[in-house]
């Protein structure tokens, strides 16, 4: 496999796992293709043209600097300079990490339209999904702006190392992976659904250095009611106002992977029930999911940079 293969793979695996289906992913980018071929000459020249492709666009193929097979792969949740230097010297043919770097962080809010459609999956009107949502989109849009984004590319280059990062489709796999689970095992209370998750090898090792799945809001004895994974795709922590439009939507335990206090004292005024399953080791369960099946094609997978590596 070369490493656009890979990446297509990669962005494969998290339409096949995403809350809207192929369909939903299908009519996203069709309305960007309808808005492309609206824009004037000058226009164009500026649009992104892989979100006419990738409906994810927090994953990029950041830099290929030898295009050839894949045989050994060094695979991390955050890549920066130091981790690039580490891979030159172990000597590897590409680089996977998985949060956003250069463009594929200035577009992390693009991806955050994802949240407002899990959330109507899960019995939120779409229209106060939308509207909440977008105040909070915008201001993500905002924050991420003034980052230096080649940062990292630039030393890819440099290093000549071939380098892609994928976001959103490895969370789209481990909010699959983790519905799947408590869907077939029905948790009653919160100590029930915090033991299940305690079950799981990544978030057992994360416990090891106290960061395993906790209860931030509720108790160990209280129902779970309806079990949302409204917080574990879609970018980043969406609107903290949504919270008391969840619990009339019927919600009654949140599953995230990590959570601020504004948002967790407007959970509790909603008197929902919050787990917060851990933020390094969900991504990492994401990321293993992809990378197995990069090792059945023969591909050697180094781990590093907080990578909890379990294979399955």
């Amino acid at each position: 496999m070369k490493t656009k293969e890979i990446f297509d793979l990669g962005i494969k695996m998290g339409i096949n796992a995403d809350f809207r289906g192929q369909e939903g992913i299908s009519k996203m980018l069709l309305r960007k293709k309808i808005k492309y071929d609206s824009l004037s000459e000058n226009a164009k020249k500026e649009f992104d043209l892989e979100s006419l492709e990738n409906p994810f666009l927090d994953s990029r193929i950041h830099n290929i600097s030898e295009d050839g097979e894949i045989k050994k792969i060094i695979a991390g949740i955050d890549i920066d300079t130091g981790e690039l230097l580490l891979a030159k010297q172990i000597g590897v043919d590409l680089v996977i990490g998985h949060h956003p770097i250069g463009r594929a962080l200035s577009n992390l809010a693009d991806v955050m339209n994802l949240q407002s459609d899990v959330l109507n999956y899960y019995g939120v009107p779409i229209n106060i999904a939308e509207k909440l949502m977008h105040v909070r989109i915008n201001e993500v849009a905002r924050g991420v702006n003034a980052s230096n984004h080649n940062k990292v590319i630039d030393a890819s280059k440099l290093l000549n190392l071939n380098l892609i990062n994928l976001h959103t489709p490895c969370d789209n796999l481990v909010a699959k992976y983790l519905k799947d689970l408590i869907e077939k095992r029905t948790p009653e209370r919160v100590e029930d659904l915090i033991n299940l998750l305690k079950e799981i090898p990544e978030y057992k090792e994360a416990g090891r250095i106290g960061v395993g799945p906790t209860i931030f809001t509720g108790n160990p004895e209280s129902r779970c009611g309806k079990i949302v994974l409204t917080e574990i795709t879609g970018g980043t922590s969406g609107s903290s106002k949504l919270y008391e439009k969840m619990a009339q939507a019927g919600i009654g335990t949140i599953i995230g992977m990590h959570m601020s206090e504004e948002h967790k004292k407007e959970a509790e005024a909603a008197n929902l029930n919050v787990v917060i399953a851990g933020h390094i080791s969900s991504d990492s369960i994401g990321m293993n999911l992809f990378l197995d099946e990069l090792e059945k094609q023969g591909i050697e997978i180094v781990s590093f940079s907080g990578l909890i590596r379990i294979k399955r």
